[in-house]
Order: structure tokens, then C-alpha cells, then sequence
């Protein structure tokens, strides 16, 4: 970290020689309430109450070149001490002609906010703000590929050496996309040497129709294909290589909205992924309503049922976020 400092400063103090400058803020909140009842699937219950704010500040360079710094604060609600969780923020971002570059501690929502919970499961939101590392993509039309790496654990002679590394993107022409996401979360060992090395790997494989504009809905997406992960735990067990098929329906009309993902095949260790995975079967109904969509500010209540043998559990959310900012330009 202090090397990537060191780095951003001396970016910082080069491009502001030569006076082609922007001076950007911004301000993030997120409040969120999430009640989980699932008992009945003899999964963790809990419910998840709190706030986020994330201010930022920085330097647009040029037309390419930002740098930023801020820190992402979350309390949750009735916790002690006030203000015990504060994320930094502080990342460089390159941007032209279709390509994308990140690298340092920066937002996780913007760029991997529409990964599939079997992959990477929502309560990162909530808990782990920001991805610590590298991010790359690529864009035109409606193509795009990205792959990032997430160190969430640096090893110590108590911690042990921890990182994700994600692959993902989407090609349609016509009505018809192809999609994938991949991720592999690599567990190794501390400094002294106690533990195994485990690999826990997990990839989506889908084709879909993007069926909006041939219907009266403002959006209708369908989509299937596979999941498949696999996890090993060196010298203790074999590779294990579950997997199943997987799809999704998507439609919305106005402020309202229906999202139904439906699996059926092996169970699944996927470490960051929903732990409804672990079951082999699972349907998830998600009934929502989103009265606010507009500019800065993006709200919706959802009310969501999980499915598994001979079980029904049930989630209630409701989520807000406010964005806002401006850009000063300067000599």
C-alpha cells in the first residue's frame, strides 16, 4: 500500500505540472435493511440493518487519467462502537476508447454489482465495499470482458494468504447473449506454515434472449445454461466437481419487477457464492417494487421466496442508494 501511494502521488504531482486538471468530488449513501428467515433451509438467519456513506475526492487529469481518495464508512444499526468499520478508498482509473483500468482500493457496486449470487453472494455489498486490487475491461457495443483480482486477506504469521481472481462478460447480437462469470477464491497458507492450501472455483455458463422490445414489458430477459465449481483442500480430500443446471427469468413493467433463478443438480461448496447452493435444488422468487429510479437516487422493496426440498424460507429488503458530485475544472 505505501508503494501504490508513493506511485499515486508521483502520478498526481506530474499531471498537475502540467495544468490539465479537473477537480472531481462525490458522495455515495447506501441504506439498506435486509431480513433473512432461513431457519427453515438450516441456513443462517439474521438481518442486516444499516447505512454506508462514501466520500470521495480527486483529480481528473485528463481525458483518460483519474485519481481518487476517500473512505467508505458503515454503521450498522444499534452496533458499538459509532464508526468501527471505515474502508479507505484510494485508486487510479484509466478510461478510453472502450477500455477500463483500476487499480487500488475502489468501489466493488459499479463494476461487479451484476454478478449472480451463486457467484459472488450480496452480503459483500454490505460488508466488503470495495475490491483491493486490479480490475480490466474491455467494451464496444455489446460486447464487454472483464477480469479483476480482490486480495481479501494478506498473510501474517496469524492469517493466512487470501485472493479472488474473476473472469466475466457478455456478447448478444440480436436478441440472442451468450454470458459467463467466473471467479476463483486461492487460500494459502500463513507465514508459519499450519494450514492447507485450499482452491475453491465456480463458473456460469449462459445463453438467454433479450425479449424486451417484442413485448409490451420494459423488460424481458430469459436465460439458461450451467454451474459448475470445484474445491479441493490440498492433502485432505480429492477435487470435487458439483454441478447443475441453472436459469433465469427477468421481466419488469414500470416500477415493478419479477426475477426468478431456478437450479437443479449437485450440492455446491462455493465459498463467496449463496450458501442456498449447497442444496441440490433451489428456486428463488424474487417479487419487487421500485417506486424511484431516477438521477441520483435509486430505491426498491423486495420481497423474496427460497425453495428447497420440503422447505420455504423467506427474505424481506429493502435498499436506497443517493449519488451525487460535480467537477471543477482548473489551470
Amino acid at each position: 500500500m505505501k508503494k501504490l501511494v508513493l506511485v499515486t502521488l508521483y502520478c498526481l504531482s506530474f499531471f498537475v505540472s502540467r495544468g490539465q486538471q479537473e477537480f472531481e468530488w462525490q458522495v455515495k449513501a447506501f441504506g439498506f435493511a435486509d431480513n433473512r428467515e432461513y431457519l427453515n433451509a438450516k441456513l443462517h438467519s439474521q438481518s442486516i440493518l444499516g447505512m454506508r456513506f462514501a466520500p470521495e475526492v480527486g483529480l481528473r487529469l485528463d481525458s483518460t487519467h483519474r485519481i481518487r481518495f476517500g473512505v467508505n464508512f458503515l454503521q450498522e444499526f444499534g452496533a458499538e462502537p459509532f464508526g468501527e468499520k471505515v474502508n479507505p478508498i484510494l485508486y487510479y482509473n484509466y478510461e478510453n476508447r472502450g477500455l477500463s483500468f483500476y487499480i487500488g482500493a475502489f468501489p466493488r457496486f459499479e463494476l461487479l454489482g451484476d454478478y449472480p449470487r451463486a457467484v459472488l453472494n450480496d452480503t459483500l455489498m454490505y460488508y466488503r465495499p470495495n475490491i483491493e486490487g486490479l480490475f480490466f475491461r474491455y467494451r464496444k457495443g455489446s460486447f464487454h470482458q472483464q477480469i479483476w483480482v480482490d486480495w481479501t486477506s494478506r498473510q501474517t504469521a496469524e492469517k493466512r494468504e487470501q485472493f479472488m481472481v474473476g473472469l466475466s462478460g457478455r456478447a448478444q447480437t440480436g436478441l440472442f447473449f451468450f454470458s459467463h462469470y467466473l471467479s476463483m477464491l486461492h487460500t494459502a497458507n500463513t507465514s508459519n506454515g499450519e494450514f492447507p492450501v485450499r482452491d475453491n472455483m465456480v463458473a456460469l455458463l449462459q445463453i438467454g434472449a433479450d425479449l424486451s422490445d417484442q413485448w409490451v414489458l420494459d423488460s424481458l430477459t430469459i436465460a439458461a445454461g450451467g454451474l459448475g465449481s470445484l474445491d479441493r483442500i490440498r492433502g485432505e480430500y480429492d477435487t470435487r466437481t458439483p454441478k447443475g443446471f441453472i436459469a433465469d427469468l427477468h421481466a419488469a413493467y414500470r416500477s415493478w419487477f419479477i426475477h426468478n433463478t431456478f437450479y437443479k443438480g449437485q450440492a455446491h461448496d462455493i465459498l463467496f457464492g449463496d450458501r442456498f447452493y449447497t442444496k441440490d435444488s433451489y428456486d428463488r422468487l424474487d417479487l419487487g417494487w421500485r417506486p424511484f429510479r431516477k438521477g441520483n437516487v435509486e430505491g426498491f422493496f423486495m420481497f423474496s421466496l427460497h425453495f428447497t426440498p420440503g422447505e420455504i424460507s423467506n427474505q424481506q429488503m429493502i435498499q436506497l442508494r443517493y449519488n451525487f458530485g460535480k467537477a471543477l475544472k482548473f489551470n
